[in-house]
């Protein structure tokens, strides 16, 4: 494409009047340039079972293609209407503690005979209508797909089906890979196979959710293929993958693995919210746009993101446009808001769009349209950027999954369940650091090889509780052929069934960490101490009580019992070093922690002081493109780490090293050399 994508979600179904015609005049003014429609109108589209009614579609398509606004179409499948649930009810059973009754979207079973059939006729006559459009310039799957907890009689036969193909039929294997023989719970016939919602078995209880994620991933296919016999070459097929949620999106989704589901897509997207006002940081944005980048190694579309959102996120002055600008900055070669107007009723009322409630000019819109201008002027300077990052995240949805069983940090009381921290909160402790370090990562997944993470100067894993010793030996030998490994606590404890390793920890990763515990336990006062520890460092959550064998201990506990032990630790291996964070550390510690890490790993770190954060990537014309921006309420000086280049935004030009000020929640853009 030659510039991003600039619009938003909009429902014509939805309105309370007709405002079709106004509402495109307002985008055009507001330079945006397409519009997500119809993944939420199946009983719209279909409102008794065999009848079909495309009229809002078809209004839409004819508006839009008249005004030279693109469209992608979203097929309507995550909310089924009430005459289906009515006639084929088994739909809606799902997870145990999900009430079997209509409502709410995404309760459906997605495996169901009667779903499936009913879902693949409304797609195909939707893309039958949609889809020769010139105005359509793309279709999204679904909508922010889960398995929803599916745990149907069906659906357990089929895992017990591929759990029993996999180990061939010898369920002695499968009883010792997942410690059966605990509590009585071997199983000694496959046609006893218990119904697993009730497992009290962390191995068996994540190989569940694995497979569940799996499903996700042969949903979307099935989807894609759908749409491949509609579609032509010029339109792309996309899904809005979304993260876990706290409030906004947080972390990693639990419940499904966009990597796994990478085929169902030609461009990878996204949904990704965060805090706003004074909490608004860029991290959220950051962090979501690796990881979609990560989805396909390419640029992504941001599918959703907020335009006023929830009251506690109405956009102070500017902060549209450097939210805007933030995710062109990750790489994203779109950016759609949810949605273009406020909704009347139901039940997200109160989620406001672009326009409020009374459809008029307002702060939000005005600022859209001073960045549509924008985007329209430069943007094609801005589109396709690539990035070539020194440092990567390793992260496993396995891991992430065994640790809700096992919980870090989790008192006697819910040890076995969901109590402490997860691992998320990991994996952010260590992102939030590199981001205020001003260091850029990539996200990568545990099929990486060595090949891909020879690309990366500095890997970090966070908390790879569960993983498979091959990966384990990839990593080690990562460390050896002169990479920087920076692993933390959890890391090697189990294999890939969960199943803790029989031997010394960090299992495998013994030799080249130069380091090893068969103790650990929860801080309590446990202070930190060494010449990487900031001054009142704390230990925080988990502690691992490390004794060195080859590495140098950095950091140590302070505390009358624990304090002969080490807290993070580094060791030369072969051609690199491997380091371990056996805690939680303040962050101030991790910070000094990370930039030693860095330092040795020959990581660039000129930015790592500066106030403000700093992106960059390689522009279509081959040139660098700096982004200064300031998530702050205060203006903040920068300086230029290029080698000349010009102010996009401004066309001023910009010398080496020279030095300037950032306005409150303002940024520059700078493209160049070097």
């Amino acid at each position: 494409m030659n510039k991003p994508l600039f619009g938003a979600a909009y429902y014509d179904e939805y309105m309370p009047c007709d405002r079709l015609e106004t509402d495109v005049k307002m985008m055009k003014k507001a330079g945006i340039n397409v519009v997500r429609i119809a993944e939420s109108t199946w009983a719209t589209c279909e409102p008794r079972e065999g009848e079909f009614d495309f009229s809002h579609v078809l209004r839409v398509l004819d508006a839009m293609e008249a005004a030279g606004i693109g469209v992608i179409v979203g097929t309507p499948t995550y909310a089924v209407p009430p005459w289906l649930a009515k006639k084929y009810p088994q739909v809606l059973r799902t997870a145990e503690d999900r009430p079997n009754r209509y409502g709410p979207r995404q309760n459906m079973d997605i495996t169901d005979p009667d779903y499936r059939r009913l879902a693949e006729r409304v797609i195909r006559r939707l893309l039958a209508v949609a889809a020769p459009r010139r105005c359509v310039i793309g279709f999204q799957l679904d909508n922010e797909t889960k398995p929803y907890g599916v745990a149907t009689p069906a659906v357990q036969a089929r895992f017990v089906a591929a759990l029993r193909e996999q180990y061939h039929g010898d369920l002695d294997a499968l009883n010792r890979d997942f410690g059966f023989d605990y509590w009585s719970n071997r199983i000694n016939s496959w046609e006893e196979f218990p119904d697993v919602r009730g497992t009290i078995n962390g191995s068996l209880g994540a190989a569940f959710e694995r497979f569940q994620r799996g499903l996700v991933a042969e949903f979307l296919c099935w989807q894609r293929a759908i749409v491949d016999e509609y579609r032509r070459p010029d339109q792309f097929v996309t899904h809005n993958f979304d993260y876990a949620w706290r409030g906004y999106s947080y972390g990693l989704q639990p419940d499904a693995d966009p990597r796994r589901a990478a085929a169902a897509v030609t461009v990878a997207g996204c949904d990704i919210y965060h805090p706003g006002q004074d909490k608004l940081t860029g991290i959220e944005i950051a962090l979501g746009g690796d990881i979609a980048r990560g989805i396909k190694g390419g640029n992504y579309l941001v599918l959703e993101t907020q335009a006023q959102g929830f009251p506690d996120w109405t956009p102070w002055p500017g902060q549209l446009r450097l939210q805007a600008y933030s995710h062109l900055a990750s790489g994203a070669n779109g950016v759609e808001y949810w949605h273009w107007h406020s909704l009347h009723n139901a039940c997200e009322t109160y989620w406001k769009g672009v326009l409020s409630h009374d459809f008029g000019e307002n702060a939000a819109y005005r600022e859209i349209c001073a960045v549509g201008a924008e985007l329209a002027r430069v943007g094609e300077r801005l589109t396709d950027l690539q990035k070539h990052n020194e440092v990567a995240i390793l992260v496993s949805h396995e891991a992430l999954t065994a640790l809700k069983w096992y919980g870090i940090g989790a008192s006697a009381a819910d040890w076995h369940g969901a109590g402490g921290i997860d691992y998320n909160d990991v994996l952010r402790w260590l992102y939030d650091a590199l981001f205020a370090l001003n260091v850029e990562c990539d996200i990568l997944w545990p099929d990486a090889d060595k090949a891909t993470l020879a690309r990366y100067k500095m890997v970090a894993v966070p908390a790879l509780y569960s993983a498979p010793q091959e990966l384990l030996e990839r990593l080690a030998r990562y460390a050896q052929d002169g990479g920087v490994l920076l692993t933390t606590f959890k890391t090697a404890f189990a294999d890939g069934n969960v199943k803790v390793w029989p031997d010394t920890q960090p299992h495998a990763l013994t030799g080249v960490l130069g380091v090893e515990y068969d103790q650990f336990t929860f801080p309590r006062g446990v202070g930190l101490a060494g010449p990487l520890a900031a001054p009142g460092g704390e230990a925080r959550q988990f502690i691992e009580l490390l004794r060195p064998t080859t590495a140098e201990a950095v950091v140590r506990y302070v505390h009358p019992v624990w304090g002969g032990y080490a807290a993070v630790t580094q060791n030369r291996c072969g051609a690199g070093q491997a380091w371990r964070l056996g805690t939680m550390t303040d962050d101030a510690t991790l910070r000094r922690v990370l930039r030693a890490a860095l330092e040795a790993a020959g990581v660039d770190l000129r930015a790592a002081n500066m106030p403000l954060t700093v992106r960059k990537g390689r522009n279509r014309a081959g040139k660098t493109v700096r982004y200064y921006l300031n998530y702050s309420a205060a203006p903040k000086r920068g300086r230029y780490l290029g080698a000349g280049g010009t102010d996009v935004l401004t066309g001023a030009a910009a010398a080496p090293g020279e030095r300037f000020e950032v306005a409150a929640w303002d940024l520059r853009i700078i493209e160049g050399e070097g």
